[in-house]
């Protein structure tokens, strides 16, 4: 008697925490998306929002009027760069010039991990681009070792191809404008149209913020690809009030501090322990390694840095490195 009752009294205590559990999974995405939480909101919300797959995540529960309500309390402010003269006159790009010297940092914050390298040589900075451009990508690494690279980070943007969605390697044309070595590689812009992009002009300069491709064209720019947003324009910081609007991912930067060295940052992707960066965190970093103009590339899936004949940085994706477009390398 007291063995049956026994077991009577546990079957409902296990009834109890399964619907417990039930019920928590159920009800946390609504109090989450309309609880008070309001920065765990933006978090999440960004962090969604900034990935094609993932997006579901907050489309499910909220409408898009309330996603872009959410995502406009986190403000990038606007700096127009300096022009290219007062840019030489800030920038020594010529102080390293002749120099193929490279300084790896390790990065490891409370919520992340990541890995810093600096270029003292800014003329030593191209871009380099997949093969098969405008049908499939490479991983950062084969690109990487084709142009003979010591070291890479990946780049520019893509637009997926109409298949994506039942293949998500699919990709089609870079987003905007890819230049290297001086050649239009590809050229998606308008006449005037302005787009963000990272570019390198032939004295070494690295441009951030829109423009269009005359301006580019004016200004010298032998290397380009099309991303954003800029971080660090004229070492002033772009985001000084929330986290940026993006929540966090792995992401990946370039910029560039005034003796003229590059800084390349790739954080790592998200794993049990850490939680990766926002974009503000990623501005910090590079803010305190001396950052005078930076901004942020591709990230996700995409971020991947690569350094004397190996992948130094933790890939997102449980199979590797990702293939992409296009890459900011290091020529020796």
């Amino acid at each position: 008697m007291l063995k049956k009752e026994s077991l009577n009294g546990r079957f409902p205590k296990k009834l109890f925490i399964l619907f417990e559990v039930v019920f928590t999974l159920l009800t946390a995405p609504f109090i989450l998306y309309y609880g008070p939480f309001e920065n765990v909101k933006a978090t999440v919300v960004g962090s969604a929002m900034t990935t094609s797959t993932h997006q579901w995540i907050a489309t499910t529960f909220l409408s898009r009027k309330r996603i872009d309500e959410i995502l406009s309390r986190n403000k990038i402010s606007t700096i127009v760069q300096s022009d290219i003269n007062e840019l030489k006159k800030e920038i020594n790009a010529g102080l390293t010039s002749d120099t193929n010297e490279i300084e790896k940092h390790d990065i490891d914050g409370d919520k992340f991990k990541g890995h810093l390298l600096i270029i003292k040589n800014p003329k030593n900075i191209k871009v380099g681009y997949s093969e098969s451009l405008g049908e499939d990508g490479e991983p950062t690494s084969l690109m990487a070792k084709r142009y003979n690279a010591v070291a890479a980070i990946n780049a520019g943007g893509f637009i997926a191809n109409k298949d994506a969605a039942d293949s998500p390697e699919a990709m089609g044309n870079p987003g905007g404008i890819l230049i290297s070595n001086g050649e239009i590689v590809y050229n998606g812009l308008k006449e005037n149209e302005k787009i963000c992009i990272a570019g390198v002009t032939k004295d070494g300069i690295l441009l951030v913020g829109d423009y269009n491709l005359e301006e580019m064209q004016k200004l010298g720019v032998s290397e380009a690809v099309s991303f954003g947003p800029a971080l660090i324009v004229n070492g002033k910081r772009t985001i000084t009030s929330g986290d940026g609007g993006w929540g966090t991912a792995p992401r990946t930067a370039i910029g560039q501090r005034k003796d003229g060295s590059i800084l390349f940052l790739v954080v790592d992707g998200k794993y049990i322990g850490r939680l990766a960066v926002t974009l503000r965190e990623l501005q910090d970093i590079l803010y305190e390694y001396g950052a005078y103009n930076a901004i942020n590339l591709d990230g996700g899936s995409s971020s991947t840095m690569y350094y004397n004949g190996k992948v130094i940085s933790n890939p997102y994706k449980s199979s590797g490195e990702r293939p992409i477009h296009s890459i900011f390398y290091v020529e020796p």
